[in-house]
This record gives C-alpha cells, structure tokens and sequence, in this order.
C-alpha cells in the first residue's frame, strides 16, 4: 500500500510556496504522493483565497524529487481539454513523470458549473467528462487527433511534447459510491478514488462497502489494463502508528492499493498549514 497527503487549494494551500514546503515535507518524512483539490469556486469555504492547483503542484514539482503529484480530483468538463491537456503534460514532464490524473464531475455542481453560466445538468456533464477522458489520452500521445463528437471538435492537432509517461499519466475517476455509473468508468481506466454515501471526506468507510464496490469493478473491468488497478481510499487517520494500522489494516485486506490521508471536511483544520505539516511529520501509517 502506497501513502498521500490530501490538500485543498483553499486557504494556506493557496499559496505555492506553503504547498512547497508541504510537498518537501511529505517527501521527506516517505510518504508515496500529494494530491490537492481542484476547485474555482466552493461557496461553503468562501472567503478563502483559492489557487490554480497546476501552479500549486508545480511548487510541489520543483520542491520534490520522488513523490507523486496531482489531483483529487479534477472536474474535466470545467475545462477545454485542450487547455487540460498542456497543463498536464508540462507538469510531467517538469516532475519527471510524476502525475497521476484524477477526474469526475467534481462540484459542488452549481458553485463550479452554474455560477458561471456552464450547464448544471449531470447526465451532459457525464457525457464531456467521458468524451473528455478520451481526448486527453489521444492528446498525451504527441500523434496527430482528429475528433468529432456530441461535445468537442478537433482537427488535426498534434499536441507536443507527449507526456514523459506512456500511453499518458494513471487515470484515477472519482465519484460516490453506491452509485454505479461514476465506478463503471473508472473500471475502463487506471483506478478509482471513490468517496461514500455513509463516509464523506475525511471519515474512514465502512468496509463491507469497500469489498461491495471492488466486487463490481472487478465485474466491469473487462479488458485486460497495461498497468494495475489502483483503489484509493481516504480520510483521518491517528498518528499513533498501531491505532491507524487498525483503521487501514482492514481495508488493504479488502483490496485498497493507496491510503490518502484527508482532514475532515468540516474541521478547523482542514485549510490551515501547521496541523498539516504536525501530520505529515508524524509520518504515514504503517500497514
């Protein structure tokens, strides 16, 4: 099992250089990872200063040498794949094939997508995501793409440099689980990031519902994947390393590949650097 530390981009992680020095730390300390959020707009934690989470995760490039870096998780209809697309292969390139992509419909849907004048509607912002996905990866290749779809247009672009990691970075796809459709497309790609009707961010799920969702992304995971599944789970764990190997220890025999280390949503602390950086420094849990 691998480790991250999870980050909003919201508060003392608006700022590249406190996002630096928790990427340095992480890595000092062995965790595997840092992932950040990737909003434009959550009114819950309006107020905030927010940052770019590609420029933040460039600070955490430059300041890193060994730990993977990305998001969790990114609202690819938000974007213009295109746009997306350099984004993401400059940063793995900086980072010496360091990116692991995570995606889904993000939200809240109406603060990121209404509030600006963008559809609300979840079934169209499904079909983008989906025909998004597909884009990037051929975008990634550094060959020439051409696209026709219900959503986007491409003719004859070549997008390069191609990402340092081939056919592109893992593709992690986030969404809540019992709800099927979001874990039937991260069966088609490199991983799933769920999160859980029963366990919002940053409380440990239950684990009869972790061997319930591996079951039936096994049973969609038809074709045989160039690189292994990851499950990624989160949420808060004690830093005292025999109480979080009794919260993990369950969940990796059930399946689970990367623990991602989260605050609680709704916490103090959950934008502030210095019980961040006493968590990192604790070190990960040992399974």
């Amino acid at each position: 099992m691998r480790f991250s530390i999870n980050i909003p981009n919201f508060g003392d992680f608006a700022d590249p250089r406190n996002v630096a020095t928790v990427a340095a730390a992480a890595e000092q300390a062995g965790w595997d990872g840092l992932f950040v959020w990737d909003h434009v707009l959550h009114r819950q934690h309006q107020g905030r200063p927010f940052g770019d989470p590609w420029m933040l995760l460039t600070a955490a490039a430059l300041a890193t040498s060994r730990i993977r870096l990305g998001t969790l998780l990114t609202p690819v209809p938000r974007y213009r794949p295109q746009q997306l697309a350099r984004q993401v292969a400059t940063l793995d390139h900086l980072s010496g094939g360091r990116v692991t992509f995570a995606a889904g419909l993000g939200g809240p849907i109406d603060d990121e997508y209404r509030s600006f004048g963008d559809t609300a509607e979840p079934r169209l912002l499904a079909e983008r995501l989906d025909e998004g996905l597909e884009l990037l990866r051929r975008f990634w290749s550094g060959e020439p793409v051409n696209h026709h779809g219900r959503h986007y247009e491409v003719r004859d672009v070549t997008l390069l440099p191609a990402t340092v990691q081939r056919p592109g970075p893992p593709m992690w796809i986030g969404g809540f689980w019992p709800r099927r459709l979001p874990m039937r497309r991260a069966a088609r790609w490199d991983g799933a990031v769920p999160l859980f009707e029963t366990a919002r961010h940053g409380h440990v799920p239950d684990v009869a519902e972790v061997r319930a969702l591996i079951g039936y992304v096994r049973k969609h995971r038809t074709t045989e994947a160039e690189r292994p599944f990851e499950l990624v789970l989160g949420g808060a764990t004690p830093p005292d390393a025999a109480k979080a190997k009794d919260v993990i220890g369950p969940l990796y025999d059930a399946g689970a590949t990367w623990w991602d280390e989260r605050q609680v949503q709704t916490g103090p602390a959950l934008d502030l650097l210095p019980p961040v950086l006493r968590r990192i420094e604790a070190g990960p849990p040992v399974v």
